[in-house]
């Protein structure tokens, strides 16, 4: 059976049906109409009772706003008046705006009338007293007459205790007014308390009891009060007329002590009933000749060839075909809408799967530097350790030695080493942004004309080098040093891919990044940053090498050439300070690579540090040494045995608060920021200090994300640096034990 056969055969059973149920239809409609009428009733209370709740909420909503304003926290009654008028005016659905002393007494309001009032007996203000909350209540406001839903919230003090109560009148006759001309007049609105006085009396001419007068004893108060509701109430007046009622069920609402009833005659429920059963016929009629006209036209043109390209489409779509498109010409209407749907949702699809595609191959990249930073940052950590001993046994091994050329060379050459190890850890930590920084407020284009003359040095004659730095640059917190070596890091990598010559651009200027600017890691990092870029007319790099340049180990450089931790120790530098990092590079077009430095947001601090001056390298105070390392604890004693003081020692933070319990007298804690067992450095400074008020303190860490935050007891927290000579160990020890005590 052809498509046009099938869809005249629906057309004339189509007919068939209606036609039967007309008569049944006739019978059924008065009575689902007025259902649906009445069911309209009830939507509408709901809506004024939920359109309430509302205006309740963004009324609490501005006491909040309005407790916390400095205007209000006055006992200057005339400004506070002032203040709260000008509020009013911008909310000109409030009688007015009140401020209640906790003495029940008014203190302040937006209406300047200065008149006395004593609000102890209303029951709002007496639950505002116990109460955290904001209190609502219907009433009559004393100072205009008119019916009002006061919305109380008491504000208090940090300690708990109130220090007034803010009121807002909201104006329920102009409620009611607004919703009445919503629905177009064609119902009443009434608005009782649980006491049954008239609110807001409806407009219509068969209502009888004004504003202010009570309906109690009346079915339809019982009605609005009952606990367990009808769905609506009939009331008929003196002249015969029946109103339909319904009240709104919201329970917030009725907890306030409001109703909100919604009536209509129920003779409009009936009109309204027959008129839309003619209007029912009516389009019936109508709906039953555009449906054969319908029917008709689709099946004189090619429906089924239509149909059959969309079903291919639908199919190629479904083995994941997301290439297959349907060629126009397209035919209008529906047919043409969802073939051009097709289309466009199959690009999107094809779209999505290539956003998928690139957004996993950012997130792969993005896990694989996190997981290359920690395992960095822990092997950092350990041989820090290791060197500490090698460095400084090698130096004791030197003094011992000094009378034998051979081993005293030899005895420099492991120090030499060592130290050349603790450059690779310096590196390794600075990718992992695990490496000790000591950031300062600078301005950035300051700094890099002070290191011109260091960066352009190695570049060479052949290098034409432009610095084209911007006025007026924010300031920026971060360590300068390390700031140096990122530039010259990028400046070398630069004159290494310019080799026949070029020019390299260094570029300074204040920028902001919204969530389409990503970094190398495609993360979105908004905000405001001073951004430094180094651009180079080099080689370039290809997308795969491009996409690998700040792995730490990854060079293109020869054997003996290059490490690959330049670029690293840039990227580690600059996240570890917060900022960002972008990069652009493609073959034979150059290179730029973008640092983003977060804007200071805080005016610098302008207190110079104090000098650490060194008196002597030796001492005799009494120091503990805290060390996890059994090798790196002996090696400590030892040297500080060396240089005279007095030696106490402990393996972990517990350990160490134990020796303090004790008696003796202890000068300096010397303990290691990073500690098994749960208490780092930080909190053994901050019990210790507890334990003996006026205690030195110096830490040294093989690494830390943030190795000064010392209590504030300390005052600048010092670190000493793991590996460190015997030197530096002696000035550091001085430096902390001359620094007075806060």
């Amino acid at each position: 059976m052809s498509l046009r056969t099938r869809l005249l055969i629906l057309v004339i059973a189509a007919m068939l049906v209606p036609a039967s149920l007309v008569g049944l239809r006739f019978v059924q409609n008065r009575s689902s109409e007025v259902n649906a009428a009445l069911a309209n009733l009830s939507a509408s209370a709901d809506d004024i009772a939920s359109d309430l709740g509302g205006k309740i909420q963004g009324t609490a909503q501005l006491h909040y706003g309005l407790a916390r304003a400095r205007d209000l926290d006055t006992r200057d009654k005339a400004a506070c008046s002032a203040f709260l008028s000008d509020v009013r005016e911008e909310y000109p659905q409030f009688t007015g705006i009140l401020t209640i002393d906790p003495d029940g007494s008014l203190f302040c309001d937006s209406l300047r009338t200065n008149r006395t009032l004593d609000l102890r007996d209303r029951a709002y203000f007496k639950q505002a007293l116990v109460s955290r909350n904001v209190v609502v209540e219907p009433v009559f406001g004393r100072l205009t007459g008119i019916s009002v839903l006061q919305i109380a919230y008491p504000v208090r003090s940090e300690a708990g205790a109130l220090k007034l109560v803010l009121l807002a009148s909201f104006n329920l006759r102009k409620f009611a007014e607004y919703h009445h001309k919503r629905l177009l007049a064609e119902k009443d609105i009434l608005l009782i308390d649980g006491k049954g006085t008239v609110l807001v009396a409806p407009s219509g001419a068969g209502w009888t009891a004004p504003v202010g007068a009570s309906i109690a004893g009346s079915d339809l108060l019982g009605f609005a009060t009952a606990p367990d509701q009808k769905a609506f109430q009939e009331v008929t007046d003196r002249d015969g007329r029946t109103q339909v009622w319904a009240v709104a069920h919201s329970p917030s609402i009725r907890d306030a002590g409001l109703y909100i009833l919604v009536g209509r005659s129920k003779d409009g429920l009936v009109a309204a009933a027959n008129r839309r059963l003619y209007e029912d016929m009516a389009i019936l009629a109508v709906a039953l000749l555009l449906l054969l006209a319908g029917v008709w036209i689709l099946a004189t043109v090619s429906v089924g060839r239509q149909v059959g390209r969309l079903a291919n489409m639908a199919k190629r779509l479904g083995l994941g075909d997301l290439n297959a498109r349907i060629p126009p010409p397209h035919p209008r209407g529906e047919l043409g809408g969802l073939m051009t749907l097709l289309n466009d949702t199959a690009e999107s699809l094809e779209q999505q799967r290539a956003a998928i595609a690139d957004l996993n191959q950012k997130l792969s990249q993005s896990q694989k530097m996190e997981a290359m930073g920690q395992l960095t940052g822990g092997v950092a950590h350990d041989f820090n350790n290791l060197l500490t001993v090698i460095l400084g046994n090698s130096e004791h091994l030197a003094d011992r030695l000094a009378g034998n050329k051979e081993l005293h060379r030899i005895a420099g050459d492991i120090a030499t080493a060592a130290e050349r190890g603790s450059d690779l850890t310096r590196s390794l930590l600075a990718f992992a942004r695990k490496q000790p920084l000591r950031p300062r407020d600078i301005d950035i284009g300051e700094k890099i004309k002070e290191v011109e003359h260091l960066l352009r040095r190695p570049l060479g004659e052949h290098i034409e080098c432009t610095f084209a730095l911007a006025p007026d640059l924010w300031l920026i917190s971060v360590d300068p040093g390390q700031l140096t070596t990122a530039l010259l890091n990028l400046v070398l990598n630069a004159r290494d891919v310019m080799q026949l010559g070029g020019r390299l651009t260094i570029e300074a200027r204040n920028v902001s990044l919204g969530e389409s600017d990503l970094d190398i890691n495609g993360e979105p990092r908004p905000g405001d940053y001073v951004m430094v870029a180094v651009i180079d007319t080099g080689s370039g790099m290809t997308a795969e090498v491009a996409s690998r340049a700040f792995e730490p180990f990854f060079t293109t450089k020869e054997v003996g050439k290059g490490t690959g931790l330049g670029l690293s120790m840039v990227y580690g530098f600059v996240r570890q300070s917060g900022g960002l990092v972008q990069m652009q590079s493609a073959p034979r077009q150059g290179s730029t690579v973008r640092l983003f430095f977060p804007r200071l947001a805080t005016p610098p601090n302008e207190d110079a540090s104090p000098a650490e001056g060194i008196v002597t390298r030796e001492g005799s105070e009494t120091i503990l040494v805290v060390e996890d390392n059994d090798m790196v604890r002996t090696y400590v004693e030892s040297e500080l045995k060396t240089l005279g003081y007095r030696v106490i020692t402990a393996a972990s933070g517990p350990a160490a608060l134990d020796l303090l319990r004790q008696s003796g007298d202890i000068d300096l804690l010397f303990t290691d920021v990073v500690m098994p067992g749960g208490m780092f450095g930080p909190e053994l400074a901050r019990q210790a200090i507890q334990l003996r008020p006026g205690l030195k303190v110096l830490f040294t860490s093989g690494y830390s994300q943030n190795p000064v935050s010392a209590p504030d007891a300390i005052g600048d927290a010092r670190i000493l640096t793991k590996p460190f000579r015997r030197r530096d160990l002696a000035a550091m020890l001085r430096s902390a034990l001359s620094t007075p005590s806060r």
